[in-house]
């Protein structure tokens, strides 16, 4: 592990330097009280966007903007470090000046409260992704965890309509294969599948198939590749498992629909007591391991040294760091 933290280059130390590093999902403790610095650590790995988890499946309305209100708060009242990502700029700005930009996403419409008038509530709060489906089926469509894949549902072709409208950015990912497939046809703006891993690579339910990702790609839409080792591997969370994923979504559609979604877990046991708070949602697989181990905010820095290692160039280690879902923003966000 210590050889993953191994300085860079100084040719490529440059390079990173240069680069707007952009994670696109995180998790801290979905609890108002949550100090959300632990954040900062993605900026001193030289981030300059995360985009922060909000709610999920298990939350209403209630729970979920009381959340949100605190971490907002915080970022607000904080402008020497962060910046609130309202729009593409800002996330520029944000590493022109040291910063780290922030914007939330959710992982369910079980937040919408059953409204989809709430769709731009939420976007007006900061929320700038939303992905439909958490494993299971709700009211807009199938998960990837359901035994019958029955879709989207028309609210959920009313959800993405909305999404569209006010700039949101629709994710397809935890969703069903179905669900997925139809979100790509409905759309009018990009899809991303914002952290996810290849089937291909390693067969898990959770992990996308080769045709959703070019399906997510002909949206124009990014596939961010995640850092979870039950996705990667048999609970690998090596530099090198993560780069078989980007290596064969790359070969698939190309580097510039290519990202990283880490989904990084600050508080791992916060995270073994979600699955045996909510087993519906979690099949036993999940817990074949005694802990679920994740790629951390460092090894940011190692992976694009493994990219480089690996022959890509400059422009495409940029792209996949973090140039291809600031282009999905800048198309997306209003």
């Amino acid at each position: 592990m210590k050889q993953e933290y191994a300085t860079t280059q100084p040719d490529l130390a440059t390079e990173y330097a240069r680069a707007l590093v952009w994670e696109q999902h995180c998790c801290l403790p979905l609890d108002p009280d949550t100090r959300i610095d632990e954040l900062w650590r993605y900026a001193d790995a030289g981030a300059s966007f995360v985009s922060v988890n909000v709610g999920y499946a298990p939350h209403d309305i209630a729970d979920t903007i009381r959340v949100l209100s605190a971490f907002r708060r915080h970022v607000l009242m904080n402008p020497d470090r962060y910046v609130m990502a309202d729009s593409a700029d800002d996330v520029r700005r944000a590493k022109a000046t040291g910063r780290l930009a922030v914007a939330f996403d959710l992982e369910d419409t079980r937040p919408l409260g059953g409204r989809i008038d709430t769709v731009q509530t939420y976007y007006d709060l900061g929320v700038r992704t939303m992905l439909l489906t958490y494993n299971q089926r709700n009211t807009a469509g199938s998960g990837c965890h359901d035994d019958s894949d029955g879709g989207l549902t028309e609210f959920g072709r009313e959800v993405v309509a909305e999404m569209n409208r006010v700039g949101m950015v629709v994710d397809a990912t935890h969703c069903s294969y179905r669900t997925s497939m139809d979100i790509f046809a409905t759309s009018t703006a990009p899809v991303i599948l914002s952290h996810s891993a290849t089937r291909a690579v390693h067969d898990h339910e959770r992990n996308v198939w080769d045709d959703q990702i070019q399906a997510c790609a002909a949206t124009g839409g990014v596939i961010g590749i995640n850092g979870v080792g039950i996705f990667l591997g048999d609970n690998d969370t090596s530099t090198k498992a993560l780069v078989r994923h980007v290596d064969h979504a790359v070969d698939l559609v190309g580097w510039e629909h290519v990202g990283l979604g880490l989904d990084f877990c600050f508080a791992t046991d916060d995270v073994n007591g979600e699955l045996s708070q909510n087993p519906d949602l979690f099949p036993s697989s999940y817990e074949q391991w005694d802990r679920i181990d994740f790629i951390e905010p460092e090894r940011l820095p190692a992976i694009a040294s493994a990219l480089a290692d690996r022959g890509y160039s400059s422009e495409a280690v940029r792209g996949i760091l973090g140039g291809n879902f600031l282009r999905v923003a800048q198309n997306v966000w209003r």
